[in-house]
C-alpha cells in the first residue's frame, strides 16, 4: 500500500471511526478560526469587507502588505489599521502575524504542518494560482464582456497596448500575438511624454481604443498614461487585479484577473489566460482578416525557416 503523506494521514486518522469509542469533535477549519477572530466585534461596512476578504482569500491575504490588502479589499490603509486595532491587535502587522499560521494550516491541511509547508511553498504558490484561475473561470462563465472588448480592440486601427514597469511583459506578450491578427499594433512601455506622444499619434492615425495593463504594485505613471489616453479621445480597456480604485474608475471597461502573490515576485497565470481570451475574442471578431493574416505569417515563416521542426 503506498505511503500516505503526513497531511493526508492526519486527516485520515481524524476522520476514522474507532469501534466502541465516541468520535472526537472535528477541529475547526482555518476559515472558521479566522471568523472566530471577528466574533463579538461590531464592524463597520468597510471592516466587514476586509473580514470577508480575509476569509475568502486567507492563503494570500495573510502575506500581503497593508497597501496590497487595502487595494484588494477596496478600502483605505487607515481602515485596515483601524480594523486590526478594533480586534485588539497593536496594528496590522500583529494581525497578519496571527493570520499566517492559519493560512499555512489551510494550505497544508493541518495546523501542525507548518514545517511541511515551508518545504512545499512552491506547491502552495501553485495552489494559489489554481484558485486565481478558478476565480477567472467563474468570471468567464459569461463571456459577453470579453467578446465585446475583443470586437472593439479588433476594430481600433491602430491599437495601442500600454504596460509600464512590472506590466511590461504582459503588454509585450499581448502585442506580439496581436500583430499576427491585427494590422497595426503599437506598444507603450515607457511613461511620461513618450507615452503621451505615442497615444496622441495613435489617436491622430485613427485609433479608438487602448488596452492597458496594471498589475501590483500599481504605478502612478500607469494612471497618468490612462488619463493621457482619455485626454486624447482614446477609450481604455484595462486588465488589472483591482476591482475598484482610480485606475478602474478612469477606464471605460475593466477586466479583472488576480495576480499570484505567494512568491517574492508576483506571478500572472490568470492575467495571462485573460489576455489570451481577449486575443481569441479579437480573432473571432474579424475571422476573415485573422485567417488571411495567419496564412501570410505561416508562408513567410516557412520561407525564412523561422522555427525548429518538431
Amino acid at each position: 500500500m503506498p505511503s500516505v503523506p503526513s497531511g493526508q494521514q492526519a486527516r485520515a486518522q481524524a476522520a476514522a471511526i474507532t469501534p466502541g469509542r465516541q468520535a472526537p469533535e472535528p477541529e475547526p477549519t482555518p476559515a472558521e478560526r479566522v471568523r472566530a477572530l471577528f466574533t463579538g466585534h461590531r464592524l463597520s461596512p468597510g471592516q466587514r469587507r476586509i473580514a470577508q476578504y480575509l476569509v475568502d482569500h486567507l492563503t494570500e491575504a495573510a502575506f500581503l502588505s497593508i497597501t496590497d490588502l487595502a487595494e484588494r479589499a477596496g478600502v483605505s490603509q487607515p481602515s485596515v489599521t483601524r480594523f486590526a486595532t478594533s480586534l485588539g491587535y497593536a496594528g496590522f502587522p500583529a494581525l497578519r502575524e496571527a493570520l499566517q499560521p492559519l493560512a499555512l494550516s489551510a494550505v497544508a491541511g493541518a495546523a501542525d504542518a507548518r514545517e511541511e509547508i515551508r518545504r512545499n511553498e512552491l506547491q502552495a504558490a501553485v495552489d494559489a494560482e489554481i484558485e486565481n484561475l478558478e476565480s477567472l473561470r467563474r468570471v468567464l462563465a459569461d463571456p459577453g464582456q470579453v467578446l465585446e472588448v475583443g470586437r472593439k480592440l479588433a476594430r481600433s486601427v491602430p491599437l495601442t497596448v500600454v504596460g509600464l514597469r512590472i506590466s511590461v511583459s504582459l503588454a509585450e506578450y499581448f502585442a506580439y500575438a496581436a500583430r499576427r491578427i491585427h494590422p497595426d499594433v503599437r506598444v507603450v512601455t515607457r511613461g511620461g511624454s513618450v507615452a503621451y506622444d505615442t497615444l496622441l499619434q495613435a489617436r491622430e492615425a485613427g485609433g479608438s481604443w487602448v488596452l492597458a495593463y496594471a498589475m501590483p504594485r500599481h504605478a502612478n505613471e500607469t494612471l497618468a498614461a490612462v488619463r493621457a489616453a482619455r485626454s486624447t479621445g482614446l477609450r481604455v480597456a484595462l486588465i488589472t487585479d483591482l476591482t475598484m480604485g482610480p485606475l478602474v474608475e478612469e477606464a471605460d471597461v475593466a477586466l479583472t484577473a488576480p495576480a499570484g502573490s505567494r512568491l517574492v515576485f508576483d506571478s500572472y497565470a490568470a492575467p495571462g489566460v485573460l489576455s489570451a481570451a481577449v486575443l481569441q475574442a479579437m480573432a473571432d471578431a474579424e475571422p476573415e482578416r485573422t485567417q488571411a493574416r495567419l496564412e501570410r505569417y505561416e508562408q513567410v515563416a516557412m520561407q525564412h525557416d523561422f522555427f525548429v521542426d518538431d
